[in-house]
This record gives C-alpha cells, structure tokens and sequence, in this order.
C-alpha cells in the first residue's frame, strides 16, 4: 500500500508541522495493516469541562489518515488533500494519550476512504471516523 516500502516513522514525524506539532501529534508506528499516531490529552486538547475536545479528535484522525493517504501517492507527481470528515465520540478521555490508527478501506486514483479508530491508553474506543481524501496532481 505505501509508495515508499522503505519509509520510517522518524521520516513521517519530520513532515509535521502547524497543527500537528501544537496539538501534540506523533506518529508511532507504520505497517502493513495502516498508520498510528499519538495526541496528549491535556490542557491543548481539552474542551471546558476537562475532557478531551470533539475538535481535537478530529484533528487527529484527519492528521493520521491525510498523513496515510499522501504515504500512498508518488509525491513527484501527486498530493492529497483531505475532503470530509465524520466522528462518533463515543467514550470521553479526560487525560493520558488517544492513539488513532488509519485503515485503507478504498485507495482509489482519485478517491481514498479511511476507516480510523481513536482509542485510549487501555485500548478502548473512544470515537470511530471516517475521512475522504482526494488525490490530486501537483501541476
């Protein structure tokens, strides 16, 4: 699935940048099955009441999936851009670390879908997404 069979996550966290470094985000792990990403559940990242912000999973998710999708593109001619986005918040988080893992469910030569599960340090998910991503030539 990745253009680059070579790529590491060191490669992928040197591309993050604006608001990915302000909310915290790192890549974890690259493999076969998709990509994983981290985010601090802290004062960045949390709404009034202390729990984690909707906003802010969202973030993520479309962070973890855009970063996937362009991984799957010949960045000499290609990039990505991300369309829509849909969350279910379905656990709250008021603290620690949300991992969200993006999975292929269509890679397209112009459409990708993503299917990305948000869980917390113990496992449980805490908001499913879906994210489109359209793929677009650089000229």
């Amino acid at each position: 699935m990745w253009f680059k069979k070579e790529i590491e996550i060191e490669q992928v966290n040197k591309m993050a940048t604006g608001m990915v470094k302000h909310l915290g985000i790192e890549f974890t792990e690259i493999d076969e099955e998709g990509l994983t990403a981290r985010m601090p559940v802290e004062e960045r990242t949390h709404q009034p009441f202390g729990l984690l912000h909707g906003g802010a999973t969202a973030a993520l998710a479309e962070t973890v999936g855009s970063f996937a999708s362009y991984l799957t593109v010949d960045h000499e001619k290609e990039f990505t851009v991300g369309i829509e986005i849909t969350a279910q918040h379905l656990k709250s988080v008021r603290s620690g670390y949300v991992y969200a893992k993006a999975y292929p469910v269509r890679l397209g030569k112009i459409l990708h879908v993503w299917d990305i599960r948000v869980r917390d340090e113990e496992g449980q998910l805490i908001a499913w997404c879906k994210l489109s991503v359209m793929v677009r030539p650089l000229t």
